[in-house]
């Protein structure tokens, strides 16, 4: 694997509230090898000349679906598995073109999209995966029509296979186990109504507390951590105070639960550009009235939902939740949390907190010693215009994952 040494340019260090001058970074074997504020001597490198530019860690989004690739995801009853999979490789292309070097599927994608990345088959971010989130029955995932009694097969339909139900202890442990075994870095489970499902209010409680707990003990005995779809405090507060690393959204959250949410030191993952897009442009692609109602709910309350965290001390992460048609809005979550949040505050949660949440610190989401080489090279200063990160990647004309460009136009 060829060797580079990046200098000529300016460093963002996502620990630092200021880009640094004069740093050069080697990078051999698909990590970063050395980090310096003095020339780096290394004869077999390439040299790359940044030219001015910004030279900073690849993004992360924590909250991602690949395979949803409709608004109207019953439209997904009628796609089949091949045809899934070929639409989610050209959604993580086109994500890692705009600069997200790793993403958290949060429900749908499953070890062989994973696969088909490592093995090369698929253009995309490294991945981490939740295989097929966890609903009760009539909960956020039960995706089955109100004139349904049975499931479809999940062999055959893309809707059926992006979830699972399952009811009651006995059910949760084996379909966590299940998930565990195929693959999964991390349970999700819904603990709250939705804004895309229609059969549940947004309010509704899902999952009793000995089902959450169950789905924490499975997940936590095999190394790994369970995230919540949640909107409401109430919800926030029973999956956290039930042991659930992650909460997804959590639009409604008061300062109480996020002052508990700090205490036990779980992560909230913020999705408000999806929120946005479907109030300009869901009815476009088939979201009901339904959904647009409570929709305009949870988004009447996203950017507080942020002050309340941030007041409390809880770590924020960076999510997007778009689904199909609405992806090419990624990056507006970047503007939208300007609004309130410092724009380093913004970055850091899309690389630092990021990192943490997916468990790793140190190899994802900065560029040190030993890290992995994710890496991208930005027209422009991102602390002071995160409109840089818009238009799908047109002031990123460099973008590196594991030490190989995948996208390069510095020649």
């Amino acid at each position: 694997m060829t060797s580079y040494v990046f200098g000529g340019g300016r460093f963002l260090d996502p620990r630092q509230d200021a880009l640094l001058e004069g740093i050069e970074v080697l990078v051999e074997n698909g990590l970063v090898k050395e980090v310096s504020d003095r020339p780096i001597h290394a004869a077999s490198a390439q040299r790359i000349d940044l030219r001015g530019r910004t030279l900073m860690p690849g993004l992360i989004d924590a909250h991602i679906h690949i395979v949803l690739t409709e608004v109207n995801l019953q439209l997904l009853s009628d796609v089949p598995l091949t045809l899934l999979a070929a639409k989610g490789s050209t959604s993580m292309r086109a994500m890692l073109m705009r600069g997200f070097t790793t993403l958290r599927d949060t429900g749908g994608a499953d070890y062989g999209m994973k696969a088909a990345v490592e093995q090369g088959h698929f253009i995309g971010p490294r991945l981490f995966i939740a295989g097929a989130p966890l609903s009760q029955t009539g909960g956020h995932a039960d995706h089955r029509k109100r004139t349904q009694s049975a499931f479809a097969c999940a062999c055959c339909s893309g809707l059926s296979w992006t979830a699972r139900v399952a009811d009651g202890v006995p059910d949760v442990i084996k379909a966590a186990r299940d998930e565990l075994r195929k693959g999964a870095d991390h349970i999700k489970i819904m603990v709250s109504g939705g804004v895309a499902s229609q059969a549940d209010p947004l309010e509704s409680l899902q999952y009793r507390m000995d089902e959450i707990e169950a789905a924490v003990e499975e997940a936590v005995r095999w190394g790994s951590y369970v995230c919540a779809h949640a909107y409401s405090a109430k919800a926030i507060e029973r999956a956290v105070r039930g042991g659930v690393r992650t909460i997804e959204h959590g639009n409604l959250i008061d300062a109480p639960t996020a002052k508990l949410m700090a205490e036990k030191g779980a992560y909230i993952v913020p999705t408000l550009v999806a929120y946005d897009a479907l109030k300009r442009r869901g009815g476009e692609y088939g979201l009901s009235d339904y959904s647009l109602a409570k929709n305009e709910m949870v988004l009447q309350g996203g950017l507080r939902s942020l002050e309340l965290c941030r007041a409390a001390g809880v770590k924020i992460g960076f999510g997007s939740d778009l689904l199909g048609q609405l992806q090419n809005d990624h990056c507006n979550e970047f503007t939208i949390r300007g609004e309130v949040m410092r724009p380093q505050e913004v970055i850091r949660s899309a690389t630092l907190v990021n990192a943490e949440i997916v468990r790793q610190e140190g190899k994802l989401g900065e560029l040190i010693p030993g890290a992995h080489a994710d890496l991208l090279v930005v027209d422009g200063d991102p602390y002071a215009d995160l409109s840089v990160f818009l238009g799908d990647g047109l002031r990123m004309p460099a973008i590196m994952l594991g030490g190989r460009f995948v996208k390069n136009q510095l020649h």
